[in-house]
């Protein structure tokens, strides 16, 4: 669990802002891709969705 060889479960794939900062945050395990937001001491986690509502999910390698 702590090898430091081993890879890491999430992958920012995307980066936006310095205040507002948006990140797009991919699970390598299951491809499912979140949307990071942070504005000054506040922030959010949330699946990204399509615009049929369903989860954004990138091929995992």
């Amino acid at each position: 669990m702590f090898n430091k060889n081993e890879e890491k479960r999430f992958k920012t794939v995307y980066e936006q802002g310095r205040m507002t900062r948006l990140k797009v945050i991919v699970d390598t395990e299951t491809g499912i891709n979140y949307l990071f937001t942070t504005e000054g001491y506040s922030g959010g986690l949330t699946v990204l969705l399509d615009k049929d509502g369903k989860p954004v999910i990138s091929q995992v390698e």
